[in-house]
């Protein structure tokens, strides 16, 4: 579970059982359908349109973003009940100063929080990351104007252009990171001036180098960001592989992908792999990388230790309708999923974005 960014966590990842057999997949959010749902009822119930990022909140709750229909939802995990928590259901930019339930969001697409509870998440279409106020239920905007771009740094961060975010991250400083895919780069807002600067990528559409320094370098696509202690683990999308960022020296590292297309490399080198499009990623309690191999329709594990990659959820084909349900999570099917995630049990959770459903393994 997170409660404190930067920390060790229970984040969002996916997990094999003990002597490599498959865990069990299973639908705990969702009918199938995108249509836009009351904002309250039973998870099993309820349309769930294109859920992308999922998260455990620090009051142990799911929450999830709903893209299709512009909301952001908290599923408890005991009662199976769902309910919106940020988003009236219409797409806009509007609302901020006021409730978030009512406010008019466009197209939320990973949520976090902060160490005071307060929930971030990131909106791909209105260019920016917006914060609802754990106390009063209040939004507001922190990062972008709400027009896309490129611009801003060294300024205020609510004045700066951003185009098409789709993820972000908090330090154990609160510090706020943005991964700027169009402008291939990763910002930072600093949590103490509200001051935003680019810290990776030049807006160069090239791989970065094995060891090279990352601000003012070529940063191919960077979609997914995870944060544990100094370290920023980065999945690119276009560039499809994984690389880790040492905030403290500036360098970056290659992990896994061997920048090319593909589905290779179970069972060996995981640098040698191939991805297509990963567009989640996050460290497990176990020190192992997992990966939302987005248009593989799979999660794939980087065991560190032994450099070694493995397919954990997913059978590979796209699978529309979500077939599996019940059975090992390596033979269920699952279409262009994006969010991960991980509870205190170890169970995977999946927004298994084209099947309209939140999945869990465990």
């Amino acid at each position: 579970m997170r409660f404190l960014p930067g920390l060790i966590v229970f984040s969002c990842v996916a997990l094999t059982s003990a002597g490599g057999f498959s865990q069990t997949i299973e639908t705990i959010a969702g009918v199938g359908k995108p249509e836009n749902s009351v904002s309250e009822w039973e998870a099993l119930k309820t349309n769930i349109g294109e859920p992308f990022g999922v998260e455990i909140g620090p009051d142990g709750g799911l929450y999830i973003c709903e893209v299709r229909n512009h909301r952001v939802w908290r599923l408890d995990l005991k009662s199976g009940q769902m309910k919106v928590v940020a988003g009236s259901g219409k797409a806009g930019y509007a609302g901020d100063g006021g409730k978030a339930t009512e406010a008019q969001l466009n197209e939320p697409y990973e949520v976090r929080f902060d160490k005071a509870g307060n929930m971030l998440f990131v909106e791909m279409k209105n260019h920016l990351v917006r914060k609802v106020d754990t106390k009063t239920g209040s939004i507001s905007t922190v990062a972008g104007t709400g027009r896309p771009g490129f611009g801003g740094d060294g300024g205020p961060a609510t004045k700066a252009h951003m185009s098409t975010p789709h993820s972000i991250a908090l330090d154990a400083n609160e510090n706020l990171y943005i991964a700027d895919i169009a402008n291939h780069r990763i910002r930072r807002v600093d949590a103490k001036t509200g001051i935003i600067e680019s810290i990776a990528g030049n807006g160069e559409k090239k791989l970065p180098e094995n060891g090279q320094t990352a601000k003012d370098k070529p940063l191919l696509g960077p979609r997914a960001l995870f944060i544990q202690g100094s370290e920023l683990w980065i999945a690119l999308r276009e560039g499809h592989s994984v690389w880790k960022l040492d905030l403290k020296e500036g360098t970056l590292a290659h992990i896994a992908g061997s920048g090319k297309r593909g589905f290779t490399g179970d069972g060996g080198s995981a640098k040698a792999a191939t991805f297509d499009g990963p567009k989640g990623i996050a460290l497990g309690p176990d020190g192992n990388v997992y990966v939302m191999d987005t248009e593989n329709h799979a999660v794939r594990k980087i065991d560190l230790k032994a450099g070694i990659i493995s397919t954990v959820a997913g059978s590979g084909p796209r699978g529309k309708g979500g077939s599996g349900d019940g059975g090992p999570a390596t033979k269920a099917q699952m279409d262009r999923p994006h969010g991960i995630c991980v509870g205190p049990d170890g169970s995977i959770y999946i927004g298994d974005s084209n099947n309209h459903r939140v999945r869990r393994v465990k």
